[in-house]
């Protein structure tokens, strides 16, 4: 007999040991975690909170242990853990308000259960400004980087215009090659879509393609990102340090888009993966070798950057060794039909509309216009006249474009063209005399007589070529007071 109580006993020792041996674990896992955690009992009083929970709410363990679990809300309102033991169910995302500086958070609570028997509950607790900051961290790294399999090839560029052939045709030959590539052309004429086409048909498609928009990060962070840092080599640095993009596309290829406006510093830095085919992280002494086919773009005329300073003569030859230059969208107007067309086949599937094309007059409307925004700006032309048509209409007619006058008005502006018998009425611009609004208004003026001119006093035909209805053509006749409208019959 005693022998069986000292069996039982031992057994019971075994048990209590084993429990406290779990307890410990269980607390050195709460304590080590970042995430803030609260633990009560079935009657609701705190029993256990970690140094994360300490510091976004800024309670120690004398203020609330042992307290109810209301302790450590800031506002009115029903505590989770009370509702949790209440209903056994547990919430998630709740937001509340905690602690003396009424920090914001997202409180997530479980019930704790062992064999049916509730035993308290759980919460895990997370400061909403942080969530917040590294979700707009991520969307601005996802905004400014993006890694990215080669989606366009050469069928996706739209064009069969003399210069679009050529830019094309160099582009294939390019590709077939490792040699650096330059792409040149005003903002909006596709120069992304040439980058992803070149290394769609190289023999570096099957590995990584990278996207960097130069322009859109400060220099020490363009740095970082393109060269990776070393652990410990600035404030807030990763302890085991970071890869550079030039390390992730090695053996791929890397587009430096508005390559323009690169520092010097990191044009130094550019023109030794070049040279040298390696890298040097941000804090780190090592060469790391490197095999990356790097495409560059830029919109700025490199050679008078070189010329005034802000670009290295030595980096440009560099790049320079494959150069295509894109077209505007005014020098290749024969493409319009194929490239607004194209444009209508994606916003059908876009808005789930079955639109069948464009008028002529529309298309001359289109045609007549100098698109200093190029393809894009025709993209978004094409975008709002689908939007303003109606469900039942088909065709895309001149009313549903949007008005195109301000942009040739400022061209008009800068030409300095004086159009009309009523030029003496007019003014030759000094812009630095002259409000925004005045100068608008009198080359809108010189836009409608314009118009009138070249269609022969027709109203009809004038304002179908600026783009804007009859009705408001003619209250912009008045408006101006162009008293001279018939001269033109």
């Amino acid at each position: 007999m005693k022998e069986k109580i000292d069996t039982n006993k031992d057994k019971w020792l075994q048990e209590i040991a084993t429990q406290k041996e779990i307890q410990s674990t269980l607390k050195a896992i709460i304590q080590s975690t970042d995430d803030a955690i609260s633990v009560v009992d079935e009657n609701g009083l705190q029993t256990i909170i970690n140094p994360a929970y300490t510091r976004l709410t800024g309670l120690i363990e004398e203020d609330v242990l042992g307290k109810p679990p209301t302790i450590d809300i800031a506002d009115e309102g029903e505590s989770m853990h009370l509702k949790v033991l209440r209903t056994r169910k547990p919430v998630h995302g709740v937001r509340m308000r905690v602690g003396p500086n009424r920090k914001e958070v997202i409180v997530k609570v479980a019930p704790v259960i062992v064999e049916e028997v509730l035993k308290g509950s759980v919460a895990v607790i997370h400061d909403v400004s942080e969530i917040e900051y590294l979700n707009k961290e991520l969307k601005r790294v996802k905004q400014r980087v993006r890694h990215l399999e080669s989606k366009y090839t050469f069928e996706d560029i739209v064009g069969k215009s003399r210069g679009m052939i050529i830019a094309k045709e160099q582009a294939r030959k390019a590709a077939q090659t490792p040699a650096t590539v330059l792409l040149q052309g005003e903002s909006g004429t596709g120069k992304e879509l040439f980058a992803h086409a070149i290394h769609h048909v190289s023999k570096r498609k099957n590995q990584q393609f990278i996207r960097v928009n130069c322009s859109a990060l400060v220099d020490t962070l363009l740095e970082s990102e393109l060269f990776g840092y070393e652990g410990g080599s600035f404030t807030g640095a990763k302890k085991t340090g970071k890869k550079g993009l030039f390390e992730e596309a090695d053996k791929g290829t890397i587009f430096l888009d508005e390559i323009g406006v690169m520092s010097l510093n990191l044009q130094a830095k550019l023109l030794r993966v070049l040279q040298e085919k390696e890298i040097i992280r941000v804090g780190g002494r090592s060469p790391i070798n490197v095999d990356v086919r790097i495409i560059s773009a830029t919109n700025i005329d490199l050679k008078n950057a070189v010329k005034e300073g802000r670009f290295r003569d030595d980096l440009y030859y560099r790049l320079y060794v494959i150069p295509i230059y894109i077209p505007p969208l005014r020098e290749r107007k024969e493409d319009m039909p194929l490239l607004v067309n194209n444009l209508i086949r994606k916003f059908n599937q876009d808005f789930g509309r079955n639109i069948k094309g464009i008028s002529p007059e529309a298309l001359n409307i289109l045609s007549n216009y100098s698109w200093p925004g190029n393809v894009r700006e025709l993209e978004n032309v094409i975008e709002r006249a689908v939007i303003n048509m109606k469900l039942s209409e088909e065709i895309i007619l001149p009313k549903h474009i949007p008005p195109l006058t301000e942009l040739n008005i400022l061209e008009a502006i800068e030409e300095k063209r004086i159009i009309s018998s009523e030029s003496d009425n007019l003014i030759d611009y000094n812009l630095d005399k002259n409000n925004l609004k005045k100068i608008k208004d009198d080359m809108e003026r010189i836009a409608l007589l314009n118009a009138l001119k070249s269609t022969n006093g027709n109203s009809a035909m004038a304002a179908n070529k600026l783009g804007i209805s009859l009705r408001s053509f003619y209250y912009k006749i008045k408006k101006y007071n162009i008293k001279k409208i018939y001269e033109y019959k």
